[in-house]
């Protein structure tokens, strides 16, 4: 079953593309990350897969049109925004309380469980959470819905690496299951590479890349090459070269593993760097 599928999606703010006619297929059962620098159209791509804005073009979500059937499709649809809103007064217990008795998929029972490997107390008021436990508490009442989507806009950002660890840990291990579909940004690409099932490249509102993680691992080779073969490395053809510590590093695509191997060292690149060599920039982190 296809979870979501876009075909020439596009929405416009003023004179401003936000996103520029793209199509966009994923998968029931996938995890796929977007990735862009800020302002690509992230957010306004997740916006128009939730209902919460208007857009041209085919867009359907778990078979629904997210724009005129909004209320039939969160009733499979969870999703966690770049800074967890909680009512900062409820204390950890009401919050509960309220989620049990408005949405018919809370499982009141899997939310105490997820909340019982944290030091959140249920007599605690939200506004004295860390923000770690915020949200802790924000997921652990996602991850208690019986959803079929889960959208996560920048859910870590803020959080220290520990938080963010637990996060995606918790986010495996007692949520996926291999039949539900999650759709993630975030800045923290590293941390997430092992987490995807696919990724999805976006900048100016265009798709610059879309593959499985199978395909990324099978396609890109990334080698530090030894002093005295780089020229020859520079002469099949890198996709984008890079130095780091005096050591030059040349990334490929569909290059023989063999024929890098007798040149330096080779490895599967990490998606930052995939990303800046397929944006054109230099060297650096994504924004």
């Amino acid at each position: 079953m296809t979870a979501i599928e876009a075909r020439g999606l596009r929405k416009t703010f003023g004179s401003t593309i936000a996103l520029d006619s793209i199509d966009l297929r994923v998968e029931e059962g996938r995890i796929l990350g977007i990735i862009g620098p800020n302002g690509a159209g992230k957010t306004t791509a997740l916006n128009a897969i939730l209902g919460l804005t208007s857009y041209q073009g085919e867009l359907t979500v778990l078979g629904r049109n997210p724009w005129t059937e909004r209320d039939l499709l969160m009733r499979d649809v969870s999703f966690i925004a770049d800074v967890a809103v909680l009512p900062r007064w409820m204390r950890v217990s009401q919050i509960l309380d309220y989620v049990s008795g408005v949405h018919p998929r809370f499982r009141r029972a899997k939310a105490e469980a997820f909340l019982a490997k944290t030091a959140i107390k249920r007599s605690s008021k939200i506004r004295e959470l860390s923000k770690g436990m915020v949200t802790q508490l924000h997921l652990a009442l996602v991850m208690a819905i019986d959803a079929k989507l889960l959208v996560l806009d920048e859910p870590t950002l803020g959080l220290d690496i520990l938080y963010r660890k637990q996060f995606y840990d918790s986010l495996l291990n007692d949520y996926f299951d291999r039949t539900r579909t999650i759709v993630v940004t975030t800045h923290q690409v590293e941390e997430i590479q092992d987490v995807l099932t696919d990724v999805m490249f976006i900048d100016r509102g265009r798709i610059a890349l879309a593959c499985s993680m199978e395909e990324f691992e099978s396609r890109y080779l990334e080698v530090m090459v030894l002093p005295e073969h780089v020229a020859a490395a520079r002469a099949l053809g890198p996709m984008h070269e890079r130095q780091v510590f005096g050591r030059s590093i040349l990334l490929f695509d569909h290059a023989d593993h063999e024929q890098l191997a007798a040149l330096g060292d080779v490895r599967t690149p990490g998606i930052a760097d995939l990303f800046v060599a397929v944006m054109g920039n230099q060297p650096g982190e994504i924004r």
